[in-house]
C-alpha cells in the first residue's frame, strides 16, 4: 500500500473512536487485566488491511507508521503530546561519516507517517483519532532546524563526548533498550516537534530561539 492511499484511508478515522475501530477489527486492548500497549498501532494496521507487525513502527516499504498519544491539560483542556517518538537507532560510525541529507535519520524522517490519538484515561474507554502528520523536509525552516540538531549530535560524537537527552531542540539522542546499562542510542522526536507537526502548537523557527505560536 502506498502512503498516499494510507493517508486517504486514515483521514476517514479522524474524530472517530479508535477503541470502537479496535473492537470491529478484533484487536484486544485488555487481556487478563493487562493492557496491550500496542493496540492503537495494531488497530491502524488492521484498518489498513495489513498483517499485524510486532514492531512498534511497522515498515511498509516506502513509508513507516508511528502512532502517538495526546493528553488533555487538567487546567484548560488543551492537548499536548504525551511523549517523545523514537525515529531510528543512532549509529556513531554512520553519523560521523554522513551529512544530514545522506543520513539514515533523514531517510527515516521522510518515510514516517504519524497518527495521533487522544488518550483519555488508562481504562481506554474512548480514544478519538486526532490527526495525521508527516515530516515535511521540503520546508526550509524545518529542514534547517533538524539539520542543526543532527550536526550538534554529530559533533559531540566526533569529539567523543557522552550523548545526553539534553542535546537537540527537536531531535534528541537517548538510550534505547532494556536496562539502565544499555549503551544503544536512538534519535527521538521531542514532543515540541511532534506538536508542531500535528498543528497543536505550531513553532516559528529561527536561528536563535524557538517561539510557540500558540
Amino acid at each position: 500500500m502506498e502512503r498516499a492511499d494510507a493517508v486517504r484511508l486514515l483521514n476517514q478515522l479522524i474524530n472517530k473512536d479508535l477503541v470502537q475501530v479496535a473492537h470491529a477489527h478484533g484487536v484486544t486492548i485488555f487481556k487478563g487485566g493487562k493492557k496491550n500497549k500496542g493496540w492503537a498501532g495494531h488497530t491502524l494496521e488492521r484498518f489498513l488491511s495489513l498483517p499485524l507487525n510486532s514492531s512498534r513502527a511497522p515498515n511498509f516499504g516506502s513509508w513507516e507508521l508511528k502512532s502517538t498519544s495526546l493528553v488533555r491539560s487538567k487546567r484548560d483542556g488543551s492537548l499536548r503530546v504525551k511523549e517523545t517518538i523514537a525515529i531510528t537507532m543512532l549509529d556513531p560510525v554512520e553519523i560521523t561519516q554522513k551529512e544530514f541529507e545522506e543520513s539514515h535519520l533523514y531517510n527515516k524522517l521522510r518515510k514516517t507517517l504519524i497518527v495521533a490519538r487522544i488518550h483519555e484515561n488508562q481504562r481506554e474507554e474512548q480514544s478519538l483519532l486526532h490527526s495525521i502528520a508527516e515530516f515535511d523536509l521540503t520546508n526550509p525552516a524545518l529542514h534547517r532546524a533538524l539539520k542543526a540538531d543532527y550536526d550538534l549530535i554529530r559533533e559531540n560524537v566526533r569529539q567523543g563526548n557522552p550523548l545526553s537527552g539534553r542535546l537537540g531542540k527537536y531531535i534528541q539522542p537517548r538510550t534505547k533498550g532494556a536496562g539502565h546499562g544499555s549503551t544503544s542510542r536512538a534519535f527521538y522526536a521531542r514532543p515540541v516537534l511532534v506538536a508542531h507537526l500535528l498543528n497543536i502548537a505550531p513553532i516559528r523557527f529561527d536561528d536563535e530561539s524557538v517561539v510557540s505560536l500558540k
